[in-house]
This record gives structure tokens, sequence and C-alpha cells, in this order.
């Protein structure tokens, strides 16, 4: 392949996925404008009109901002690749007074930095802004800017040695070193999961133990019908950030552990919170989570063999502007993740099907185990109180939406029998 034909290929695949973002974008903000007048019949008596209206609202302004971080990011890519600013980054860096293994570590975080900081504008705005707008925001601008300090170091801590030893054994490890980086990828993911819940999490939010005895009990009787152990049941202080409710599972192992939102303890019904953890609960017995990690790691397999081809060819590099010496390793591993998800794109339908199935799959879980009506409450709070659509464009909703959409969700809940 030549580099003006792999240029040409990549502003194709830039040129195809910008045009059916925007066209699903303003696909999705016309239906639900055009449907915020009317509460869907389903829901006519659990939604009341000035809650859809806010919500077809919140959709529509997460839209405009959505497609303006499409278009930002499409010139920031192209600024970077065909306009030569990893190329001049690159130089600037190559006159460091450094080893090479540091200057190619330099390399990397001096873009993730300056990725970062371009982003921040708009992150700003969809916080305090869109955010505040509609009640949801609880931040301040303290605390703001205090996540992005800690989220920088704790990136740093866990970034800088797994990039190091990737580019090590990219220039040590021979024709074969994608292989070991892939290794090294999976037991890093592992490590994340492990530590996630114990180590990096507190940092951000307080976990308190759940001291409602009445929800803590049906907790505990729900597991126990599971067959599932948690080392505990813990609250989470996400109104500190946010007025929209949750629940996860979160660990592995003998890690794990169940956390609510604070939020969602005030909102929702002790046999409501039990049902929102029995499909959570679902996720994990029907081995979902394992499910898609294999599939991550089966995936990042094939991305890292495509790597560890495109490395030696002189082509990839010059056709996204960086034309020079080859291999450059840190050169090849920023522009493979800057065009990785210009092609990648048009897998998102096949990865939301697969995810509104598992979905699917939990909810029926769930209503072996919990109740039927009990979920669907829980699910129309959550709809109401988190301003989700109940009216989304069906083609948006078939290519992006890794949830089923409410009215075909809560129709089949209703369908189960009691």
């Amino acid at each position: 392949m030549t580099a003006s034909l792999f240029t040409s290929l990549f502003l194709l695949a830039l040129a195809v996925s910008l045009g059916m973002q925007l066209w699903l974008a303003s696909r999705q903000m016309r239906h639900v404008a055009g449907h915020r007048e009317r509460v869907p019949a389903h829901f006519a008596d659990r939604i009341s009109l000035a809650a859809h209206r806010k919500a077809a609202d919140y959709t529509v302004a997460r839209n405009r901002l959505g497609v303006a971080e499409t278009l930002f990011d499409a010139v920031v890519l192209l600024a970077l690749t065909l306009g030569g600013g990893l190329a001049l980054i690159a130089a600037g860096v190559e006159r460091l007074p450094a080893a090479p293994l540091v200057r190619d570590v330099g390399l990397i975080f001096a873009v993730a930095v300056l990725a970062g900081v371009l982003a921040l504008p708009l992150a700003w705005y969809r916080a305090f802004v869109i955010e505040e707008r509609f009640g949801f925001n609880r931040m301040t601008l303290r605390l703001w800017i205090a996540d992005l300090v800690k989220g920088a170091l704790v990136g740093a801590a866990f970034g800088v040695p797994l990039v190091t030893l990737v580019l090590w054994l990219m220039e040590k490890a021979g024709a074969w070193w994608w292989l070991y980086a892939w290794f090294v990828w999976v037991a890093f993911q592992t490590f994340i999961l492990l530590a996630y819940p114990t180590l990096i999490a507190p940092m951000f939010n307080k976990f308190e133990p759940l001291a409602d005895a009445a929800v803590k009990e049906r907790i505990e009787r729900l597991l126990a019908r599971c067959g599932f152990a948690a080392r505990g049941l813990f609250v989470m202080d996400g109104s500190k950030r946010s007025a929209h409710g949750n629940a996860y599972f979160t660990g592995f192992g003998a890690a794990r552990r169940i956390v609510l939102f604070d939020t969602l303890l005030g909102r929702l019904a002790p046999e409501e919170i039990e049902a929102v953890l029995a499909h959570e609960l679902g996720h994990f017995k029907l081995r979902h989570v394992i499910k898609r990690a294999v599939w991550l790691a089966l995936g990042s397999l094939a991305v890292l063999a495509v790597l560890g081809w495109l490395v030696g060819e002189p082509w990839f590099y010059a056709g996204l502007g960086v034309p020079g010496p080859v291999p450059r390793y840190a050169v090849a591993l920023v522009l493979f993740m800057l065009a990785l998800p210009v092609f990648t794109f048009f897998a998102t339908p096949i990865a939301a099907l697969y995810s509104r199935r598992h979905e699917f799959e939990a909810d029926a879980y769930a209503v072996h185990h919990a109740s039927a009506q009990a979920l669907v409450a829980a699910l129309v709070n959550l709809y109401e109180d988190n301003a989700s659509t109940l009216t989304p464009d069906p083609l948006h909703s078939l290519f992006y939406d890794s949830h089923p959409p409410a009215s075909v969700r809560i129709a089949r809940l209703e369908a189960t029998p009691a």
C-alpha cells in the first residue's frame, strides 16, 4: 500500500463516520423534539408532561453538545495527523536531552496532555451549563478541578509504567512484541478490576456501609437466594457531584462489593432497589462481565496484532502525516490510537446490539428473583429522575444505545407472568 492510498482511505473513513454521526444526531434531535409535547401512551399515567418535556430538552441539549464535540475531535485529529501536529511534537521531543525510551514516553504523554487540555472547555460546558441548567450538577468549580488533578495523577501513576513497559517490549522483544504486550495489557486490566473498589474509587468518593436496615435486609436475602457473596454493601456520596442516581457491582473475586448512590436510596423504595440490584446481579450470574472481558481481550489481541504489522510499514506513518525513519514506536502507538476510532466506528451497532441482548437477559434474571412490577416502577423513576428520553429515534437507538428503549423494555417486563 502507498502512503497516498492510505491517506485517502483514512479521509474516506473519517468522512463517512463523521457524516453518519452528524446525521444520526440530527435524526435524534428532530425525533425527540417532535415528540416533546405528548407523553407516550404507555407512560401517560406515570410520567408527567413537564418531566417528559424536560427529558426531551435535556436530550436535545446533550446531542447538540455531542455534535460540537464530534466536530472538534475531527479537527484535532486532522491537526495532529495530516496537519503535522504530531510530527512537530515528535521533532521537539527528539531534541530533549534524555534516553530514547524516556523521550518516547514523553511524546505519548505530551499528546495525552494536549488532548486533555483541548477538551476542557467542552467538559466544563457539559458540567456547568447543561447539567446545571437541568438541575443535575452538584459540583463546585473547585471540586471539578480537584477531580481533574486527581484523575491526571492516577492516570500517570498507572499509565506511565504501562506505557514504558509496552514501548520497551516494542523495542526489545522482536517481531512478537505485540503478543507479550497483550499479556501485559490483560494483566493490567485484571489489576485495575482488583484495585478499583478499594484503591482508586475512594480517592474520588466516600463509601460508607449501608445503614438502612430495611434495604440491607432485602439485599442480603436477595444475595442469599442467588448464591452471591460480596464483601459489603456500600453507599456512595454520588450527590456530591450529580443528582443522577445509580447502583452497581464492582470488583473481582473476593474484592466484589455492591455500591448504591445516595441519590438512589433517597428516591426508590426498598423493593425497587432490590429489583434494580437483581438486574445488576443478573449480569454477574449470567457471566456477562466475563463474556465482555473475553471479547475485550480478543479484540485487544487483534488490535495489537494489526499494530505489530503497521509499525514496520513506512506508508502508515507517511499516510498520517509523520514521514521519516521506520520504525518509530511511540509515533506508531500515538498514530494508531488516533486513527483506530475512525475505522472501528462502524462496529458500534454490533457492540450496542450485544449489550442490549445482555440487558434483556439481566431483566429476565431479575424478575425470577425479585418483583417485575418493582423493577418497572424503579425504571420509570430512574427514567424520570435522570431525564432519559422515552422517545428516542429508532435508528439512533439501534446504532448507539447499550440499553433497550424504555417502551420496549418495560413492555417486555410487564408481559412477564407474575
